[in-house]
């Protein structure tokens, strides 16, 4: 299952918010620098999807707010 997914890094709480069909905002605490948001984002959806955080993996977008992600 693939989802695109928009990060709001610095936020004052971690939340997951499903905003259409395969789409959601995340809001995030830690900061986007050397990857510590993208590593919180998948603990994040990891816990939301109750997955292993082995099953997610970003395929697009890892620089960017707005990601693919993909949920074995």
């Amino acid at each position: 299952m693939r989802i695109y997914v928009k990060v709001s890094p610095r936020s004052s709480r971690n939340k997951v918010t499903k905003t259409a069909e395969g789409e959601y905002k995340v809001h995030l605490t830690a900061p986007p620098v050397d990857g510590e948001a993208n590593s919180m984002l998948i603990k994040i959806l990891a816990e939301h999807f109750d997955v292993p955080k082995s099953s997610l993996r970003i395929i697009g977008g890892k620089s960017a707010k707005t990601k693919m992600v993909e949920i074995d």
